[in-house]
């Protein structure tokens, strides 16, 4: 059986795959080309770049496997796919660390105004070193701070110990009754449990200092224009889970208000093409979708796929 890893896999993943006598096929198929090409795999192993719609499954009868490198499936017709008698996989803990250490990559380089700060300082850190140094001043601590976390998944909860571990207290709203305190490991394999609070939307939206999304992708935004209402003055919001979770346009004016004092984002609405009004907002702390780019995360999730892979196709 042929494997096709459309938008890579891990150089361990791969291995373990031919190991198990499988080809594996890492050279990119543009989407126009896949219905064509797909037809001699038995596999597709996609990211987020990848679609694959009830209109191409229905082209590729000798598909079996369909895995997601990663943990929304938003761009798999998952449940046509498994309809068809196809496996549809994903890997969602195996990204979790790197998501949550990226989501403090925003917030602690937006409380220090470094985003805007390494725009300005190669321009005019020799002419106005000291009115720069006077206009990033007033940076705060995240340490007693509140960070609402919406979703509390294994994303969420790996971001709420991130915050826990700085200090900072955690309230979360998830659609399912979620933990009373979580298990933090720090330094020599110490461990203790540390206390988070379930509170609804309404009230974390409210209450936070600092809002973090980990949600997948929904047909109406979760975070608009009455929502932003509703939050503190001077709010910081991160969203590295999906685009459109928060309305962009109601961001740009919360943020030209001052009701959002920054944005820390990953994803965007009409990815790969975001808007330019985003991207070049003195506000926004920014990167191009890279929650789960670290090496370790991809090492992971090429060998869980893998193995997910293998099990999938002994039992076809």
């Amino acid at each position: 059986m042929k494997i096709l890893a459309n938008d890579g896999i891990d150089p361990k993943g791969k291995l373990l795959l031919e190991q198990a006598g499988y080809t594996v096929d890492t050279v990119h198929i543009p989407q126009e080309e896949l219905a064509e090409k797909l037809q001699e795999y038995s596999v597709i192993s996609v990211r987020s770049a990848t679609k694959v719609r009830k209109e191409l499954i229905d082209l590729c009868p000798n598909l079996k496997v369909i895995s997601r490198g990663g943990v929304g499936m938003d761009n798999i017709d998952v449940e046509y796919a498994r309809s068809k008698g196809i496996t549809v996989i994903n890997t969602p803990a195996a990204s979790s660390l790197s998501v949550a250490e990226l989501v403090f990559a925003h917030l602690l380089n937006a409380v220090r105004f470094l985003y805007d700060s390494n725009r300005e300082m190669p321009n005019e850190g020799t002419k106005k070193f000291g009115a720069l140094k006077k206009k990033y001043a007033k940076g705060i601590e995240l340490r007693g701070k509140v960070l609402g976390v919406v979703g509390f998944g294994r994303i969420g909860q790996q971001t709420a110990k991130v915050a826990l571990g700085l200090g900072m207290e955690v309230v979360y709203s998830d659609l399912f009754q979620g933990p009373e305190n979580l298990e933090l490991e720090l330094a020599h394999q110490t461990k203790v449990k540390v206390p988070v609070k379930q509170i609804s939307f309404e009230e974390l939206i409210k209450q936070s200092d600092f809002i973090t999304l980990h949600v997948p992708f929904t047909d109406k935004a979760l975070i608009g224009k009455e929502e932003f209402a509703k939050m503190k003055d001077g709010v910081g919001i991160v969203n590295a889970s999906r685009g459109g979770v928060v309305e962009e346009s109601a961001l740009l004016e919360a943020l030209d208000s001052g009701k959002v004092a920054f944005a820390g984002l990953d994803v965007f609405e009409g990815e790969p093409v975001p808007k330019e009004a985003v991207l070049k907002h003195p506000k926004v702390s920014l990167s191009p979708h890279i929650g789960a780019a670290t090496m370790e995360a991809q090492e992971r999730i090429g060998e869980e796929l893998a193995h997910l892979i293998i099990e999938a196709l002994s039992e076809h």
